[in-house]
C-alpha cells in the first residue's frame, strides 16, 4: 500500500498538537484528516475509514476512552488501529486504554523523528494482519504450515503451545495482546489454565528466540517487537 493511500485521523483539542503532528505525518505522504474531540472523531471515522487513529484521552464533549470504545463497537471500524496519544502516562490510564480497546499508546511529548518511527511500526501491522501460511517478523520467518520458525536462515522448532503463542505475538508486531485474549486464542476451551502459563511459555520463548523480541506491559499483557531497523 501507498503512503497517500494510508489514512491517519488525529484526534485532539488541541489546535497546535493537531497542526504539528498532522505536518510531519502528512510530510511523509500519508493523507491526514483531524478531529477535536471524540464525538467528531466518531463521524469522521465513520466516513474515511482511517487506517490508523491517534487518540488523546482528555478532550471535551467525549474522552478518548468512550470514543475508543464506541469506534470498535462500529461496523466497519473494528480493526482500525488506535493508539492513545497522550500526556498521561499513568499505568491505571494505559490500562483504561487498552481495556477499551486501544493497541499502543505513546505518551507526550514525544520528537517527531520518533513519532513517525512509531507510526511506522504501528502501521506494519497493516501488512501483517492477513491469516498467511507465511509470514515474517523482523529477521524470523513463521512456516504455519510446518509449525516451524527460522530465525536467520536457522531453524528452530517450537512445542504446539509455544509456535502458537509465537505466533499470535508476532502477527501483529508491536501490539499489547492482553493475557484473557492471548489465553483464549492460543489454549481456547481445550483445558482450564492459569495465568502463570503464559508466562512459563514467555520464558520460554525467551530462552529460544531472544529476550528483547518479548516485551511485558505490566497489568495488561505482552508484545512482540522486532529487530528491524
Amino acid at each position: 500500500m501507498k503512503k497517500k493511500d494510508i489514512k491517519i485521523l488525529l484526534v485532539d483539542d488541541e489546535p497546535d498538537i493537531l497542526e504539528i503532528v498532522g505536518y510531519n505525518l502528512g510530510n511523509e505522504g500519508y493523507s491526514i484528516s483531524t478531529a477535536e474531540n471524540g464525538i467528531e472523531a466518531i463521524e469522521i471515522a465513520k466516513k474515511i475509514r482511517p487506517h490508523l487513529i491517534l487518540l488523546d484521552i482528555m478532550m471535551p464533549e467525549m474522552d478518548g476512552i468512550e470514543a475508543c470504545e464506541k469506534i470498535r463497537a462500529t461496523q466497519g471500524l473494528e480493526d482500525v488501529i488506535i493508539t492513545f496519544f497522550t500526556a498521561r502516562g499513568e499505568d491505571y490510564s494505559q490500562v483504561a486504554g487498552f481495556d477499551a480497546g486501544a493497541d499502543d499508546y505513546i505518551t507526550k511529548p514525544v520528537k517527531p523523528k520518533v513519532l513517525i518511527s512509531k507510526v511506522k511500526s504501528l502501521l506494519r501491522r497493516l501488512k501483517t494482519d492477513k491469516d498467511d501460511n507465511l509470514m515474517s517478523a523482523g529477521s524470523i520467518t513463521i512456516n504455519r504450515d510446518e509449525y516451524l520458525i527460522s530465525k536467520n536462515g536457522e531453524d528452530i522448532f517450537l512445542p504446539r503451545k509455544e509456535f502458537e503463542l509465537f505466533a499470535l505475538l508476532a502477527s501483529k508486531p508491536g501490539k499489547v495482546f492482553k493475557r484473557d485474549v492471548i489465553l483464549d486464542r492460543v489454549w481456547g476451551s481445550e483445558v482450564v489454565v492459569g495465568g502463570r502459563t503464559i508466562d512459563v511459555h514467555i520464558r520460554k520463548l525467551r530462552e529460544k528466540i531472544g529476550d528483547n523480541y518479548f516485551q511485558t506491559v505490566k497489568g495488561v499483557g505482552y508484545k512482540f517487537v522486532t529487530d528491524e531497523i
